[in-house]
Order: C-alpha cells, then sequence, then structure tokens
C-alpha cells in the first residue's frame, strides 16, 4: 500500500535536478537507470513534461508514439525513457552519443554517471564526429557569427545579424561555453537564451544544453578533459546478469557518411545477434520501432 502510494505521488510530481545521475554499472554490464512513468496533468505538454525529468522532447515522443505531444491527452499514462546502454566507448570525460541526443559525463574518479539532453547540429550543419578534449572554458561568451549563418539568417528571416553579439540576453551561446580543442576551435558545448531545441536536431554544429545543465558542467569539467561524439544508432549488451539487450534509435538522417555508420552498426549486430541466443523476432521489432528504449532480446532456456 505504501509502495504504491509513494509510486504515485511520484508520478504526479515527479523529482527535478540537474541532469540524471546514475551509478556506473558492475563490470561487463552497460545498462543503467530504470524507466519511469508519468500520468498527463491538465496543461501539460511534451517540452514541459522533458523538462521536469530533464530528457529531450525527441526521445520522449519516440518512447510514446502515437501521443500527441503538444496537445497529450489528460490521463494518458507516458514512457518516461531514463533507462539506457552506455555507449560503447571508453567512460573518460564527455561522451556525446547523437542519435540519442544526449552527453554523458564521466567524472574522473567517481563511480557514477550524468546523462544530460543535448541539441546539436541540423542536417546541413552537422555535428561532427570527434575524439578531443575541452580546450578552455569561457564564461558570458560573446557570439561571432560566421559569414555563412550571417547570409542565412539574413535570407530566411530579413534580419541583419551583427558581426559581435556581445553577452546578454540575445546572445545564442547563453551565459556559458566550452570550447573544443577541433579544428579551428569554433565547435562548442553552450548554454541557450531560448526555452527551444533541447533534445533535438537545430543548432549550426555546436552542442546546446539548458541554462542550468551548462552550468553545472562548466562548473565541473576541467580544461583538458576527453570529449568523444560518436553515432551509435544501435547499442547491444550482453549483461553479467544473462539478459540481451537491444536499444535502437533513429538515425540522424540519409547522408552517406551516416548511412556507411548505419551499416557498420548492422555489421555488428549481426555479430551480437550470432553470438546468443536471441530472439530475432523481437530484435527485428526493436530494431524497427526505434522507439531507443532497452529491449530484452534473450531466449530464456
Amino acid at each position: 500500500m505504501i509502495r504504491s502510494l509513494l509510486w504515485f505521488i511520484l508520478v504526479l510530481y515527479p523529482f527535478t535536478s540537474v541532469a540524471n545521475v546514475y551509478p556506473l554499472p558492475e563490470k561487463g554490464s552497460r545498462l543503467v537507470g530504470e524507466i519511469q512513468r508519468h500520468i498527463v496533468q491538465k496543461g501539460e505538454y511534451f517540452q514541459t513534461i522533458a523538462k521536469d525529468y530533464d530528457i529531450g522532447i525527441l526521445e520522449l515522443m519516440a518512447a510514446n508514439p502515437g501521443v500527441d505531444p503538444f496537445l497529450p491527452k489528460q490521463g494518458t499514462l507516458l514512457i518516461i525513457p531514463t533507462e539506457m546502454l552506455l555507449p560503447d566507448v571508453p567512460r573518460e570525460g564527455v561522451v556525446i552519443n547523437l542519435p540519442e541526443l544526449r552527453l554523458y559525463y564521466f567524472p574522473k574518479g567517481k563511480q557514477k554517471v550524468y546523462v544530460f539532453p543535448v541539441g546539436i547540429g541540423r542536417i546541413g550543419r552537422e555535428t561532427p564526429i570527434m575524439i578531443t578534449k575541452v580546450k578552455s572554458r569561457i564564461p558570458n561568451p560573446t557570439w561571432t557569427p560566421p559569414a555563412s549563418i550571417r547570409k542565412e539568417h539574413l535570407e530566411e528571416r530579413g534580419e541583419v545579424l551583427p558581426s559581435v553579439v556581445q553577452p546578454g540576453p540575445d546572445n545564442p551561446l547563453g551565459k556559458f561555453a566550452i570550447q573544443l580543442a577541433y579544428g579551428t576551435g569554433s565547435y562548442l558545448i553552450h548554454g541557450t537564451n531560448q526555452n527551444f531545441g533541447i533534445g533535438m536536431r537545430v543548432s549550426s554544429g555546436c552542442i546546446r544544453l539548458s541554462p542550468d545543465n551548462i552550468e553545472w558542467l562548466f562548473n565541473n569539467i576541467k580544461r583538458g578533459e576527453k570529449v568523444t561524439i560518436i553515432n551509435q544508432v544501435v547499442k547491444t549488451s550482453s549483461e553479467p546478469s544473462g539478459r540481451k539487450i537491444i536499444e535502437v534509435h533513429s538515425p540522424l538522417s540519409k547522408t552517406k557518411v551516416e548511412q556507411v555508420q548505419v551499416v557498420n552498426w548492422s555489421s555488428k549486430n549481426l555479430k551480437f545477434m550470432s553470438q546468443f541466443d536471441i530472439d530475432i523476432s523481437t530484435a527485428d521489432e526493436a530494431i524497427m520501432l526505434k522507439n531507443g528504449l532497452p529491449v530484452d532480446v534473450g531466449l530464456f532456456r
């Protein structure tokens, strides 16, 4: 009775904090978190719900297909995708998996991972895959839009962007920026001055966090820490418990580069399925749905 009451309270009044924090799983495991559920209340819509749980709006939509994100029906039970497989890369510094629209931060010496929803580059201005490091931390950054963005802004909106945007409420970088040591150093992990674009593909190539999340990350990350940006559409895991899990996200787009990356992952998936007793029909359904949720695909004997 008490347990049911606590669940009901948590569903109606979710706990809000900066990032979702999980203890690192045992050796050989990649599964963290657990699925939560939320009953839609009057006046709520996906953007407000996603903000309450600190997840991205697109991942909330993927986990709840068929529900209107702008006018979800009061009383609808939603799946909150706060269970996930960690990406298949070293657990160091920042790891950003583009199809997930998630940033993972593994602080050195701590057995935990912080997970943030992020906005990434839109089609035509894709966020590049890279292994790099934090070059600098910039409080109250100025924004120097390149000529291509100024031209695009003028053509689409009929407005002239200044060559330099000073810190303040009109600066789209927000109050904090983390510069990456990549190329000319023009790629940033930064905040925003708008309540839009977190968990979506809308930026000009940089990584966008909510104001609270970028402030936390800015205050905790150090210069020189590793930053890994990957494109893992499908994640798989053979857990120490015996569970065989697959997690599938929607590919970013149909560019040639991204198609090659999907094919490479498909080859790895075939290897995973051939090594273990896998329920092929369940795995095929997960690949077709692409809802971003971990799915058990092991055959139990």
